[in-house]
Protein backbone atom coordinates (compact mmCIF):
# COMPACT_ATOMS: atom_id res chain seq x y z
CA UNK A 1 0.00 0.00 0.00
CA UNK A 2 1.07 3.45 -0.77
CA UNK A 3 1.93 6.05 1.66
CA UNK A 4 -1.40 7.77 0.77
CA UNK A 5 -3.64 5.19 0.16
CA UNK A 6 -2.24 4.66 3.97
CA UNK A 7 -3.11 7.71 5.12
CA UNK A 8 -6.54 7.80 3.76
CA UNK A 9 -7.91 4.25 4.88
CA UNK A 10 -6.45 5.30 8.63
CA UNK A 11 -8.26 8.80 8.33
CA UNK A 12 -11.56 7.18 6.60
CA UNK A 13 -11.40 4.45 9.93
CA UNK A 14 -10.39 7.49 12.21
CA UNK A 15 -13.31 10.35 10.89
CA UNK A 16 -16.70 9.92 11.81
CA UNK A 17 -19.24 11.30 9.47
CA UNK A 18 -21.81 13.07 10.24
CA UNK A 19 -25.91 11.49 9.40
CA UNK A 20 -27.99 13.29 7.19
CA UNK A 21 -31.27 13.66 9.22
CA UNK A 22 -34.10 14.42 6.67
CA UNK A 23 -36.19 15.21 9.20
CA UNK A 24 -34.71 18.29 11.11
CA UNK A 25 -34.18 19.61 7.45
CA UNK A 26 -38.04 18.88 6.50
CA UNK A 27 -38.83 20.92 9.88
CA UNK A 28 -36.46 23.80 9.50
CA UNK A 29 -38.05 24.37 5.41
CA UNK A 30 -41.39 24.07 6.91
CA UNK A 31 -40.34 27.05 9.30
CA UNK A 32 -38.50 29.34 6.75
CA UNK A 33 -42.21 28.47 4.67
CA UNK A 34 -44.31 29.39 7.34
CA UNK A 35 -42.35 32.08 8.59
CA UNK A 36 -42.06 33.46 4.53
CA UNK A 37 -45.61 32.92 4.02
CA UNK A 38 -46.53 34.77 7.61
CA UNK A 39 -44.39 38.08 6.45
CA UNK A 40 -46.19 37.72 3.31
CA UNK A 41 -49.52 38.22 5.11
CA UNK A 42 -48.60 41.02 7.01
CA UNK A 43 -47.06 42.70 4.12
CA UNK A 44 -50.41 42.09 1.99
CA UNK A 45 -52.35 43.56 4.87
CA UNK A 46 -50.07 46.94 4.84
CA UNK A 47 -50.68 46.69 1.25
CA UNK A 48 -54.21 46.82 1.64
CA UNK A 49 -54.55 48.87 4.45
CA UNK A 50 -52.36 51.45 2.73
CA UNK A 51 -54.51 51.18 -0.58
CA UNK A 52 -57.62 52.05 1.36
CA UNK A 53 -56.38 54.60 3.18
CA UNK A 54 -55.50 56.48 -0.33
CA UNK A 55 -59.31 55.71 -2.13
CA UNK A 56 -60.25 57.41 1.43
CA UNK A 57 -58.04 60.44 1.20
CA UNK A 58 -58.19 60.42 -2.73
CA UNK A 59 -62.49 60.77 -2.29
CA UNK A 60 -61.89 63.48 0.43
CA UNK A 61 -59.84 65.44 -2.16
CA UNK A 62 -62.38 64.95 -5.04
CA UNK A 63 -65.02 66.31 -2.21
CA UNK A 64 -62.64 69.47 -1.01
CA UNK A 65 -62.31 70.42 -4.78
CA UNK A 66 -65.94 70.42 -5.37
CA UNK A 67 -66.08 72.71 -2.68
CA UNK A 68 -63.45 74.93 -3.38
CA UNK A 69 -64.28 74.96 -6.70
CA UNK A 70 -67.36 76.17 -5.67
CA UNK A 71 -66.50 79.13 -3.82
CA UNK A 72 -64.38 80.08 -6.11
CA UNK A 73 -67.04 80.24 -8.46
CA UNK A 74 -69.66 82.07 -6.04
CA UNK A 75 -66.56 84.72 -5.39
CA UNK A 76 -66.19 85.25 -9.21
CA UNK A 77 -69.68 85.95 -9.35
CA UNK A 78 -69.47 88.48 -6.53
CA UNK A 79 -66.65 89.51 -7.77
CA UNK A 80 -68.48 90.59 -11.15
CA UNK A 81 -71.58 91.79 -9.25
CA UNK A 82 -70.04 94.16 -7.59
CA UNK A 83 -67.45 95.64 -10.36
CA UNK A 84 -71.07 95.58 -12.82
CA UNK A 85 -73.02 97.22 -9.78
CA UNK A 86 -69.52 100.30 -9.43
CA UNK A 87 -69.25 100.54 -13.00
CA UNK A 88 -73.50 101.54 -13.29
CA UNK A 89 -73.27 103.61 -10.43
CA UNK A 90 -70.46 105.32 -12.29
CA UNK A 91 -71.75 105.84 -15.25
CA UNK A 92 -75.25 107.50 -13.29
CA UNK A 93 -72.54 109.85 -11.82
CA UNK A 94 -71.12 110.83 -15.65
CA UNK A 95 -74.85 111.23 -17.02
CA UNK A 96 -75.54 113.18 -13.97
CA UNK A 97 -72.47 115.47 -14.22
CA UNK A 98 -73.21 119.02 -14.60
CA UNK A 99 -69.31 120.33 -15.42
CA UNK A 100 -66.28 118.93 -17.49
CA UNK A 101 -63.90 119.22 -14.18
CA UNK A 102 -66.72 116.84 -12.51
CA UNK A 103 -66.57 114.99 -14.85
CA UNK A 104 -62.57 114.03 -14.77
CA UNK A 105 -62.92 114.05 -10.85
CA UNK A 106 -65.78 111.15 -11.28
CA UNK A 107 -63.58 109.49 -14.05
CA UNK A 108 -60.43 109.80 -11.94
CA UNK A 109 -62.41 108.96 -8.54
CA UNK A 110 -63.59 105.94 -10.48
CA UNK A 111 -60.21 104.52 -11.80
CA UNK A 112 -58.64 105.27 -8.63
CA UNK A 113 -61.59 102.90 -6.82
CA UNK A 114 -61.40 100.54 -9.65
CA UNK A 115 -57.49 100.21 -8.90
CA UNK A 116 -58.24 99.28 -5.47
CA UNK A 117 -60.64 97.49 -5.30
CA UNK A 118 -59.16 95.10 -8.23
CA UNK A 119 -56.10 94.73 -5.98
CA UNK A 120 -58.02 93.62 -2.98
CA UNK A 121 -60.20 91.00 -5.21
CA UNK A 122 -56.82 89.42 -6.52
CA UNK A 123 -55.72 88.93 -2.52
CA UNK A 124 -58.85 87.79 -1.69
CA UNK A 125 -58.56 85.00 -4.95
CA UNK A 126 -55.28 84.10 -3.68
CA UNK A 127 -56.14 83.49 -0.31
CA UNK A 128 -59.21 81.69 -1.15
CA UNK A 129 -57.01 79.72 -4.24
CA UNK A 130 -54.02 78.98 -1.41
CA UNK A 131 -56.71 77.40 1.06
CA UNK A 132 -58.52 75.57 -1.57
CA UNK A 133 -55.02 74.08 -2.64
CA UNK A 134 -54.12 73.26 0.87
CA UNK A 135 -57.22 71.64 1.57
CA UNK A 136 -57.28 69.85 -1.70
CA UNK A 137 -53.51 68.34 -1.03
CA UNK A 138 -53.74 67.70 2.64
CA UNK A 139 -55.58 64.16 2.85
CA UNK A 140 -53.33 62.91 0.82
CA UNK A 141 -49.94 64.91 1.97
CA UNK A 142 -51.65 63.17 5.45
CA UNK A 143 -51.28 59.79 4.01
CA UNK A 144 -48.22 59.76 2.43
CA UNK A 145 -46.42 61.13 5.53
CA UNK A 146 -48.34 58.59 7.51
CA UNK A 147 -46.92 55.78 5.00
CA UNK A 148 -43.24 56.76 5.13
CA UNK A 149 -43.29 57.33 8.88
CA UNK A 150 -44.75 53.82 8.79
CA UNK A 151 -41.94 52.26 6.57
CA UNK A 152 -38.95 54.50 8.33
CA UNK A 153 -40.41 51.87 11.44
CA UNK A 154 -40.63 49.16 9.86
Amino acid sequence: MSKTAAKTAEFTENAEFAAFDASKATDQFRALAEKGMEQSKETFAKLKSGAEDTQKALETSFEAARAAGGDLSLKAISTLRTNTEAGFAHLEAVVAAKSLAELFELQTAFLRHGAEAAAQQAKDFQTLSTKAAEDVAKPLKDVFERTFKELKVA
